[in-house]
């Protein structure tokens, strides 16, 4: 007797559900991405206790007719791919007709839905469908998802508490608006507006509307193309970052998509512009020929497969390198009035604003911003930004006054006064002097007194004997000396004088340590920063006026001047007018 058996339907749509229905997010996502697909412009999501009792979807989309309603709850039924070739070139969000069948075989569906004409009323419980009905003519749909897991209940065990619900489909409608800028969304929760975008196109009101006005003043446009991809969106300032990836945003054809590679190489060409355990905000929407892509990797279609990913990394990276490396990037310490003096004050600031402008173009921003003075003002063209300028000009004449705990050179100029802090702006220096220096070796070298010798484990000597073509390259001179030894005879003239035994050793543990995936760049890059922290002027060590003159002006020649190697700032701006501020000068 056969002991293999076809499963019944209600059983393998609930199986199919653990993979597409994990939360109240899943179910969310399905429904909204159902409405976008079907041409919707305005969707509202209104969730009851973060969507655990129910979840409800309204949209204004073309709407299903009698057959299509009932049909729709059928696994893999879909109007989104017909043939083997289309699934090779896939425009839509949804494809697979998995979800509505996994949504109905765990919980309670009522569906109300019309073309327009004689509308269909739809209710399902636990994947059956009980009743159906005639309904209004309104054109579009609404699905209501109540009681979910109700008849799994090692899943409803599992939800997580209804704070966590709520930030995953707050999370992910916030994406999603930033993913479709001419769609309204509005999401509630227990009757509470969490989300209301304008759905009139404009992706920097709608960053404005979920990180807030003074993010979007930060975020710069960004665009780029090759001959496979189109590249377009925002990307933060170095200075604004965040502790997680959540909020770098990858879009493949309006598609949020997580790819481990794209977020590395986003967070690698900001390397030295900010922490590098601190990542930025980008919102970026990739176009490319749906025939170069795989979104079939996985039920919830949030990974992806690129052909040509090498071309992709290239052009994002140059892009966002490009953006970042023409700008003026000293953070303002602004200061905060209160509610009530803002209306008081914002017509002398603007004033004052208008008046520095003939002084320094890269005060444009400002003067913009304040004209934008809610987020409901802001668009593209409210806030321009700078004109690109050369390596000089990006950091502005300063005069260096004094210095305060050893620490920090006090500046001023006509605009204000600035902060610098002359470890990580020696440490800035350096870098980019020893990354030129390895670059480009000369064939100098210096001769020890004492040759210097060094014993490795067996393994760590088998790593550094493959990569020692790398250290000669660079001038140093090493012969073997016994087993598993060597013995350094001379070095390059730039190792740091008074540190040379040390910083011989510490270039050696990074060959070593970075074996796995050793690249020249790698190399060059971590041992410039070993040596520029190394060789700074250190916090507490008085320096005289000349010396700062002399730090300012070698920082000024730097590629970025703006940040040490580990992506801290050197220098930090405060406006005359917030001076005056500070002290109730203003306005007075």
């Amino acid at each position: 007797m056969s002991v293999i058996k076809v499963m019944d339907e209600l059983l393998a749509n609930k199986i199919a559900a653990g993979e597409v229905v994990e939360k109240c997010a899943s179910v969310v996502k399905e429904l909204v991405e159902n409405s976008i697909d079907a041409q919707a412009t305005e969707i509202k999501i209104e969730l009851i206790d973060a969507g655990t009792r129910e979840i409800k979807v309204t949209d204004n989309g073309k709407g299903m007719d009698y057959d299509d309603a009932i049909i729709a709850f059928q696994r893999h039924a879909t109007s989104k791919i017909i043939s083997e070739d289309d699934l090779y070139r896939i425009t839509t969000l949804g494809f697979r007709g998995e979800a509505l069948a996994s949504i109905a075989s765990v919980s309670n569906i009522t569906l109300k839905t019309s073309t327009g004409e004689v509308g269909t009323i739809v209710e399902v419980h636990g994947g059956k469908i009980i009743n159906v009905s005639n309904g209004d003519a309104r054109r579009g749909t609404t699905i209501s998802v109540r009681d979910l897991f109700y008849n799994t209940p090692a899943r409803l065990k599992h939800l997580k508490s209804l704070y966590s619900e709520l930030a995953s489909v707050t999370d992910y409608i916030n994406k999603l608006s930033l993913t479709c800028p001419d769609i309204k969304f509005v999401l509630v929760n227990n009757g509470s507006v969490l989300l209301n975008t304008d759905g009139k196109g404009n992706l920097l009101k709608t960053i404005s509307s979920i990180y807030g006005i003074a993010i979007a003043k930060k975020m710069l446009p960004v665009s780029a193309s090759n001959l496979d991809y189109e590249v377009s969106g925002y990307i933060s300032l170095p200075e604004i970052h965040r502790s997680s990836r959540n909020n770098m945003i990858t879009l493949v054809n309006k598609r949020i998509v997580h790819n481990t590679e794209l977020n590395k190489v986003i967070n690698d060409s900001y390397h030295s512009y900010k922490p590098d355990n601190r990542y930025p905000i980008i919102v970026l929407n990739i176009t490319v020929d749906p025939s170069l892509i795989d979104v079939n990797i996985h039920p919830t279609k949030m990974d992806i497969k690129f052909s040509k990913m090498a071309a992709l990394e290239d052009l994002i990276s140059k892009m966002i390198r490009d953006a970042i490396s023409t700008k003026t990037l000293i953070p303002t310490v602004a200061v905060e009035e209160k509610k009530q003096d803002e209306n008081k004050h914002r017509y002398e600031e603007m004033l004052f604003n208008l008046e520095r402008l003939n002084k320094e173009d890269t005060f444009l921003d400002e003067i913009k911003e304040e004209i934008v003075v809610n987020a409901d003002m802001v668009s593209e063209e409210d806030i321009s930004f700078e004109p690109l300028v050369s390596k000089k000009e990006r950091l502005p004449e300063l005069y260096p006054v004094c210095l305060i705990h050893g620490t920090y050179i006090i500046c001023q100029n006509e605009l204000g006064m600035y902060l610098i802090d002359q470890h990580a702006a020696k440490e800035r220096v350096n870098y980019e002097m020893y990354k030129q220096k390895m670059g480009n070796p000369n064939p100098l070298k210096t001769a020890l007194l004492f040759p210097l010798t060094i014993e490795l484990s067996n393994n760590d000597y088998i790593i550094l004997k493959e990569n020692l073509e790398v250290l000669t390259n660079i001038g140093f001179t090493i012969e073997d000396f016994g087993l598993n030894s060597i013995v350094v005879k001379e070095h390059p003239t730039w190792l740091p004088k008074g540190y040379e035994n040390d910083a011989i050793n510490r270039i050696i543990e990074v060959i070593i340590h970075i074996e796995k995936n050793f690249s020249i760049e790698k190399f060059n890059e971590k041992v410039a920063t070993m040596l520029s922290c190394k060789m700074a002027i250190k916090a507490n060590e008085n320096i005289t006026l000349n010396e700062m003159e002399a730090l300012i002006n070698d920082l000024r020649n730097c590629d970025n001047p703006f940040n040490c190697p580990h992506g801290r700032p050197t220098i930090i701006f405060y406006s005359k007018y917030d001076l005056e501020k500070l002290f109730k000068r203003s306005g007075f």
